[in-house]
């Protein structure tokens, strides 16, 4: 298991210095100066253009300037934003905890209503909600995200009134940030009007999180349907019905542990898919998080925000997924058998 795990860790540095290479030569390419472009720094003065000169090394060879660009961003230097001159690493910092909020709640949301429907889809013997059910998910996979943001906001913000459709919490609540996360700030707030603010932040985040929600409980809805299955007709399930256990006790025990594990594995394929979605949700509910801080820097042309959330998006998404793997190697014994037979 320790050298699957080196495996693994050697796998994600690799991948990243691929990743952060690529993002250097598309630096290179922007249509502007290239100490600008690396820097943020739009006018820098003769002192100022020097620093940047030796700190990115730009009168030497590629190959030095990609390890000299390669050092200045994994040491958090991300330069500053042409348009708030403010250090890009401070506006990430600001910002990644609400696409985490999002990202969270909406994860919750997809596992905690998509295992139940899945099993249900499974063990059904009803055919007519077996096939809606599956109708159902086919036809929440095929909807746009942009088409179904927009949707729920006319229906339940423009028409009805029932829930806000944008930003994350009123403005009339001035909560201090603590640690990013809106609902968790609100109750350690020492404002008298916590709970309000809590119940507000809430409803903020209702649309923008069951937007997101959708594309993985339909996956985890089928994927879990169809791990049931599979399950359900084992040799170590049909001995335990015959040993008069309880179907209900089987189904926890059991049935379900292994069923999830297939929708463990899932979850990691779908984080790149899961990350765009993230973005365009964040655009259209004005959330303020990565991906709306990243499309407005692309707007507005702020090249250094443009490579801080393109680094930022496609590390989490390589970690994660490595993270999942590992997750996944270490509670599954078939995959666990696998690793050690190819020792």
């Amino acid at each position: 298991m320790w050298r699957y795990l080196f495996r693994r860790i050697t796998l994600f540095v690799a991948t990243s210095m691929v990743m952060i290479a690529v993002l250097f030569i598309a630096t290179g390419l922007f249509p502007v100066n290239k100490a600008y472009s690396l820097s943020g720094v739009q006018y820098p003065t003769a002192e100022q253009q020097r620093q940047i000169e030796i700190d990115y090394q730009l009168n030497d060879n590629v190959l030095l300037q990609f390890t000299a660009y390669l050092r200045q961003r994994l040491s958090g230097n991300l330069g500053i934003s042409s348009n708030s001159q403010q250090t890009v690493a401070g506006e990430l910092a600001s910002v990644l905890p609400a696409s985490f909020e999002l990202s969270l709640f909406s994860g919750f949301i997809a596992v905690f209503f998509g295992v139940p429907i899945g099993v249900i889809a499974a063990l059904s013997r009803n055919k007519a909600l077996q096939h809606s059910i599956l109708a159902f998910t086919l036809t929440g996979y095929s909807i746009p995200v942009f088409w179904l943001g927009l949707t729920l906001s006319m229906w339940f913000g423009v028409n009805l009134g029932w829930l806000p459709i944008s930003g994350q919490i009123n403005l009339l609540y001035e909560i201090e940030p603590v640690t990013g996360f809106m609902l968790v700030d609100t109750l350690m707030s020492e404002s008298a009007y916590r709970i309000p603010a809590f119940h507000d932040a809430l409803l903020h985040l209702i649309l923008p999180a069951v937007t997101l929600a959708v594309l993985p409980f339909t996956l985890v809805v089928r994927i879990t349907r169809q791990a049931m299955i599979n399950v359900m007709n084992q040799t170590y399930i049909r001995a335990a019905e015959a040993r008069g256990l309880h179907t209900f006790k089987i189904l926890v025990r059991h049935a379900m542990p292994n069923a999830l594990i297939p929708v463990l594995k899932s979850i990691g394929l779908m984080l790149g898919s899961f990350a765009s979605y993230g973005i365009v949700v964040e655009v259209i509910f004005s959330w303020p998080g990565v991906g709306s801080w990243l499309v407005s820097g692309i707007y507005q042309r702020d090249y250094t925000v443009i490579q801080a959330g393109i680094l930022s998006v496609s590390l989490l998404i390589i970690f994660l997924s490595i993270l999942i793997d590992l997750m996944h190697t270490a509670i599954n014994p078939m995959s666990r058998k696998e690793l050690y037979a190819a020792h």
